[in-house]
């Protein structure tokens, strides 16, 4: 089988497995509360990730990689899984599975905006426009439609929602730096989050049931949310010779999981949820798109 072929076998299984997990974390959200659903799939996750370095040989890496830079692993462990997956749970908590979806995909257009302070980048015209639209489609959304009145069911699941983007993106700059082998540091930054749920757990909540459905729902989230399928995208962009095209895939994803809400969790997918996930989808074909092609013009113009 040709490179290519792989790489889109490997993007397309891990499209499809993040497709279902905003179905999962409601699921599995029925049995546990967010911290604790936290704490059985941070569990499930460093499992998966530690089998497949010993399978890969590299295990090993683990001290060493820490050693060479232990502050950078324990900020990246509070912001990813402590602290991003614990509010993003709570949102999901708070709103419809749709609602939650489609404001935690609005990540890649916050991105470049955080990147201007923190990594001296600069914002482009691109960047505005896309934020401009795809924050149009959150509004729509948050008020269900509504959007003269200014009436949001759960103001705080939304602002939940809306700040997971934050710390997620938080954790996509300061890894910008990282050097190190990817599993790996995933990995580290798992173990080191871990003890982070337990002890805020102890505090604050209780140690989960042990219910058998509960917990098959909370490892499924912790299988193909954080683990496995982390591992299948990065064998997709290895074998692939246009990482543009595996970037472009990512779309597929929210459109699916509209889906699976609809389908297995049965809910009624409101006219508001379409035209906001459009909007937001609009913003982010224009923030990946429209670049491509002013250099594509640029080329033109200068033959």
């Amino acid at each position: 089988m040709k490179s290519n072929q792989l790489a889109y076998i490997y993007g397309l299984g891990a499209v499809l497995l993040w497709s279902t997990v905003a179905t999962a974390f409601k699921v599995a959200l029925g049995f546990f509360s967010p911290l604790q659903l936290v704490l059985v799939a941070v569990v499930t996750s460093i499992i998966a990730l530690s089998g497949i370095l010993i399978y890969q040989g590299k295990l090993n890496l683990l001290r060493r990689q820490f050693l060479s830079r232990p502050q950078f692993y324990l900020m990246s462990g509070i912001l990813n899984p402590f602290l991003y997956y614990y509010v993003l749970f709570a949102a999901y908590d708070l709103l419809p599975a749709q609602q939650a979806l489609s404001l935690n995909y609005t990540w890649a257009i916050l991105l470049p905006i955080l990147s201007v302070p923190l990594l001296g980048h600069k914002l482009t015209k691109t960047d505005i426009v896309a934020a401009v639209i795809a924050y149009l489609g959150v509004f729509i959304i948050a008020t269900g439609g509504n959007i003269t009145n200014m009436s949001f069911d759960s103001p705080l699941g939304i602002t939940l929602g809306l700040f997971s983007t934050v710390l997620w993106c938080l954790y996509w700059i300061i890894n910008t730096k990282d050097t190190g082998n990817p599993i790996v540091s995933l990995l580290l930054s798992f173990i080191i989050g871990l003890p982070l749920v337990v002890i805020t757990l102890l505090f604050t909540d209780s140690l989960p049931s042990l219910n058998l459905n509960g917990l098959l729902a909370g490892m499924y989230v912790g299988l193909f949310e954080m683990g496995i399928t982390f591992v299948l995208w990065l064998m997709a962009l290895k074998h692939t010779d246009k990482a543009a095209n595996m970037s472009t895939m990512v779309f597929l994803t929210p459109v699916l999981s509209v889906g699976f809400i609809s389908w297995i969790l049965q809910e009624d997918i409101q006219n508001s949820t379409y035209i906001g996930l459009c909007f937001i989808l609009c913003g982010l074909a224009i923030q990946k798109l429209m670049p491509k092609m002013n250099n594509k013009v640029d080329k033109k113009m200068s033959l």
